[in-house]
Order: structure tokens, then C-alpha cells, then sequence
């Protein structure tokens, strides 16, 4: 599995993270905190700009200054905003207060009245996807409407299009109505992809069975996907393809934080793919790459360079089959 270059157009949220600080504070003790960029497909396409590649926007932010501190960052980081629509009304940028800690760790998601739900099919029908050689979407896209709608849109535009169809399943149970609504439609969703990257306990959400996991991510690739990964957290993940599975370990690291690292793996990993790396190289990269950022304090912020990130691959011998 390779892609064709580097251009990537990502469909997903753009917010504001905040972090108390100094690292290690909990949030009811803090007085003061860390601003920062946040939403997972925002901060997946500053993983790729960091890493050489570009990636496009496809979103919508709040018409308030907490839209315009996301716009402000997504100029930062050199996302291309040109398809990010702010929207009036009630509508609010979602906001994460995350705590740089590992112990007794909490994470507090302001998700009411999402501004990115509010995307349209003529958002992504504005799109030229002839200009990009991959999509990205992260499933909190598919959560509620009209943003559903849209997103199955852009998938079917984009695969007009020629483009590979990469999905992070980043299952957030307080976005969604139900189980049930979240499982039959990532489901629909996965079934469309040529790459599907999520955790032991997503790929069990999606087939209904927390014990089948594996099951189902060997199922999406024997019925047409190029690419699954399977991750495992600390025992690293199992990859597979249609050749067959490849099983990689983690980096060892000292966590600051357990979150990030969904985030700067897909990075790490597609920009891997762009780049012609083999496959398991690629799934390294990507953990290289999320050992790093739950290092650092932040996530967009916490992003390696492309030196950076070579600087610890030579640093590190590649970790053992888990």
C-alpha cells in the first residue's frame, strides 16, 4: 500500500485544546493554562505539515472568537483553510481541557451545539479532489447531521475521484445517539475505505463484540480494504494487508500524557505511505511519531518535525514484535 503523494485533503474538526499548566496540575487546582489547537483532524494535518506533506481543511467553526483563534492556528501550521465555512447562530467550536498528566488523568470535551456538525454536502461538493491524492476523515464526522450526509458525500466524490479513502474511527461515545446508530454506521463507513486505523477496543465497538476486534479488521481488508491497523496500546498493533498481517511493538517512552497519539500516528503513518515507505516501516513511523507527542505537552504543538522525528528513529533500535 502506497499513495501517491503527499496532498491531502482532510475532512474533520478544528478546536481549541487547554492545558493546565504547569504540566502536571490537575484542572480544579489550576489558575492558569496552555492554549492550543486542537481536533483530531486538525491536528492530524499538522502531523502531515509538519512532516513535509500538505493537507487541506474541510470543516466548519464558529463565527466567534474561538472560530477565529482555530483559523488562526490552522494559518500557523500552514493547513489550507480555503474550505473551512464559519457558521452564526448557536453553534460553538468544541473545547478540550486536557491535563498533562498521566496519573488519575482527566480530559473534560465541551461538545454541545458543534460548530463542525454543521458542515454541508455543498461544503464538500466545493471541493477539487482532483487536486489531492488522498482523503482523510476521523469518525466524529459521522456523529450527527447534516455532517453525516456530507462526509458520505465527499467519500463518494473523492472515490470519483480516484483518491484512496482513509479513515481514523476515533469512536467518542458522547458525540453519538447510540451505540447502535455509531456501530451500523462506522460500519457503513469502514466498508468504503482502503485504510482503517483505530484501537483493539474501536475495531471491537464496530463489530458489535469487543472480543472480535481483530475479526473485524481482517474482515474489512478480506472484503476489500489495502490497509487495517489494529493497535493495542502498550503491545503495540497488528497491521494487514491483503498479502498478510505484520506485527510491530511501541517505542518506549516516558508519557506525559496519554493523549495525542491516535493523532500523530495516522500523521506519522500516512505521510510514511506518501513517501513509498513499506508498509511496516510506514506503522513505526506512525509509533515513532506518537511516542514523541505523549512525551510533550500539548498535541498539535507536541508535533515533530521531519528532523526531529528522523532523530529519534536513528535514536531508537526498531521496537520487538509484541
Amino acid at each position: 500500500m502506497r499513495l501517491n503523494g503527499n496532498r491531502f485533503v482532510i475532512i474533520g474538526r478544528a478546536g481549541m485544546d487547554f492545558y493546565p499548566d504547569p504540566p502536571g496540575t490537575k484542572t480544579e487546582e489550576a489558575t492558569q493554562f496552555f492554549a492550543c489547537l486542537g481536533g483530531s483532524s486538525a491536528n492530524i494535518g499538522v502531523a502531515i505539515c509538519k512532516l513535509g506533506g500538505s493537507a487541506d481543511l474541510v470543516t466548519c467553526v464558529s463565527d466567534d472568537a474561538i472560530g477565529r483563534f482555530a483559523l488562526n492556528q490552522l494559518d500557523k501550521y500552514g493547513i489550507g483553510r480555503a474550505h473551512v465555512r464559519s457558521v452564526g447562530g448557536e453553534a460553538r467550536n468544541s473545547l478540550a481541557v486536557v491535563e498533562s498528566r498521566i496519573e488519575d488523568h482527566q480530559s473534560v470535551i465541551y461538545r454541545n451545539g458543534a460548530a463542525d456538525f454543521e458542515m454541508t454536502a455543498a461544503d464538500v461538493e466545493a471541493v477539487d479532489y482532483a487536486a489531492y491524492d488522498a482523503l482523510i476523515t476521523t469518525g466524529t464526522v459521522f456523529a450527527a447531521e447534516p455532517s453525516r450526509t456530507a462526509a458520505f458525500r465527499g467519500f463518494e466524490l473523492a472515490k470519483a475521484a480516484g483518491l484512496p479513502l482513509i479513515f481514523d474511527i476515533d469512536y467518542r461515545p458522547y458525540s453519538w445517539p447510540s451505540p447502535q446508530v455509531a456501530a451500523e454506521v462506522y460500519s457503513r463507513a469502514g466498508a468504503l475505505c482502503d485504510v482503517i486505523v483505530g484501537n483493539d477496543v474501536e475495531f471491537g465497538f464496530m463489530a458489535g463484540d469487543y472480543a472480535k476486534g481483530l475479526d473485524k479488521a481482517r474482515e474489512l481488508v478480506a472484503q476489500g480494504a489495502k490497509l487495517a491497523v489494529y493497535k493495542m496500546g502498550e503491545k503495540g498493533a497488528i497491521t494487514i494487508t491483503p498479502e498478510g498481517e505484520i506485527t510491530t511493538g511501541i517505542f518506549p517512552t516516558k508519557a506525559l500524557k496519554p493523549t495525542g497519539a491516535g493523532d500523530s500516528f495516522m500523521g506519522g503513518l500516512v505521510a510514511g505511505l506518501a513517501d513509498g515507505l513499506p508498509v511496516r516501516d510506514a506503522v513505526l513511523q506512525g509509533s515513532a511519531n506518537a511516542a514523541m507527542v505523549v512525551a510533550r505537552v500539548g498535541c498539535a504543538p507536541a508535533m515533530p518535525t521531519r528532523a526531529e522525528l528522523d532523530d529519534f528513529l536513528q535514536r531508537h533500535a526498531d521496537p520487538s514484535a509484541a
